[in-house]
């Protein structure tokens, strides 16, 4: 696997967590450890991009987390136009 920036990974939760997901799908699908997923975990709840919801154990991308996905989106594609559109994470 490529090197991936913090960005990216970001992107990549974000994008898993729109539907709802447990900790351990975005584990999976983000390829994470679990101290990495933690602390992505943990630093996009304190900047309001995911929301925990206790009662469904499941972690879901907030409003402002899809207008970060979007914008992460947009830049992509200014970079580079002609890359073919595919999605952050597996």
């Amino acid at each position: 696997m490529k090197y991936r920036s913090r960005m990216d990974i970001a992107a990549a939760i974000l994008e898993i967590a729109q539907g709802g997901a447990i900790k351990t799908r975005i584990m999976y699908k983000a390829f994470l450890s679990f101290p990495q997923l933690k602390e992505y975990l943990e630093l996009l709840q304190d900047g309001g991009l995911l929301d925990y919801v206790a009662e469904e154990k499941e972690y879901y991308t907030t409003e402002k987390g899809r207008q970060f996905l979007k914008m992460y989106k947009d830049v992509g594609q200014m970079i580079f136009p002609g890359a073919r559109k595919k999605k952050i994470a597996a």
